[in-house]
């Protein structure tokens, strides 16, 4: 007597058991799926719920693929291997139509479903922040710090990076020309900011890991880029190219407080003096300087920037959950 099979040619225990091995993978990719959410800092923009819903999708479908590829490996090394003293070859078979069209399709569709949904988040971003390139006819009129020229519309800030060291410009409460300055990054919570980047020197990366946003600052461009902050707290931003010896270093904070907060500190702000902002490349160059074998070649840092707030390092960072 041979076993019942299925038109499929499988029989029914092997059908029943490969339905729990789907069931399985498919609960075991949507929990690390989910646990995924938990690896990441906490979310402080608009954006941040996208990229993550986004990740947590794509680390489910690695995780189905991999369980897939690992689950098949085990049922052949426990059911289909050979006797321990088998030494003949193994026997010549044809292809199975049905199995090749099944590992062809189903990367396919899993391919496409990531493709389509990131095509989705990435066309949500643009709606929120759309990032374009300028071209600088000429930086002293494109930035207004370095020509106290017209002041900055409202909601506008500016950003710049240099080797190594960030500087924050704001629209002058008093209605002057000139621009606030800090050293740290204050953004008024649920309020949409177009940030204006550019770099006075060499390529650098914007990027604040808890709004899952960066974006590179080319030389010779001014880059508007808008965020909206979702929640208060301090939160890293960092320099995500190397830009030279220092560039490690080249990090900030970004301050997300009550639109009444951000405008008390705005207005205080504006009533102090222009003080040297701390900065720990210059620092480090400095002592390195008098050494008598000051090691390998660098470019000097850049002046410490003059900031009317030069920020704090003493409070604590609020990015992890």
């Amino acid at each position: 007597m041979t076993r019942s099979t299925s038109r499929n040619g499988l029989p029914p225990v092997a059908l029943i058991g490969l339905g729990v091995l789907l069931l399985v993978l498919v609960g075991l990719s949507w929990w690390m799926g989910q646990l995924s959410y938990s690896w990441l800092p906490v979310q402080a923009s608009t954006a941040a719920p996208l990229v993550d819903g986004l990740f947590s999708f794509e680390t489910a479908i690695g995780t189905f693929v991999f369980g897939g590829v690992v689950a098949a490996m085990a049922l052949t090394l426990l059911f289909h291997r050979a006797e321990k003293y088998d030494m003949s070859d193994a026997e010549p078979i044809e292809g199975n139509t049905r199995l090749e069209i099944a590992w062809t399709v189903i990367p396919l569709v899993l391919v496409m479903g990531i493709a389509i949904y990131s095509v989705q988040v990435n066309t949500r971003l643009d709606e929120l922040g759309p990032m374009e390139h300028i071209h600088l006819g000429n930086r002293a009129e494109e930035l207004s710090g370095r020509s106290g020229a017209a002041p900055l519309d409202p909601g506008t800030l500016e950003v710049v990076a240099r080797q190594w060291s960030w500087e924050f410009r704001y629209p002058n409460p008093k209605g002057g020309g000139t621009p606030v300055s800090s050293s740290e990054l204050h953004l008024p919570l649920g309020e949409r900011t177009t940030l204006r980047l550019a770099s006075e020197d060499v390529l650098h990366g914007f990027y604040v890991p808890a709004f899952r946003l960066k974006q590179d600052i080319i030389p010779g461009r001014v880059i508007p880029l808008a965020v909206t902050p979702t929640r208060e707290g301090r939160y890293s931003l960092r320099d995500s190219q190397f830009s030279g010896t220092w560039f490690a270093a080249n990090q900030s904070v970004v301050v997300v407080e009550s639109p009444d907060a951000y405008a008390a500190w705005l207005k205080q702000a504006a009533s102090q003096p222009l003080v040297a902002a701390p900065n720990r490349a210059t620092d480090e160059f400095s002592q390195r300087s008098r050494q008598r074998n000051p090691g390998w070649a660098t470019v000097p840092p850049a002046p410490p920037p003059m900031v009317h707030d030069p920020g704090t390092d003493a409070l604590p960072n609020d990015a992890r959950p």
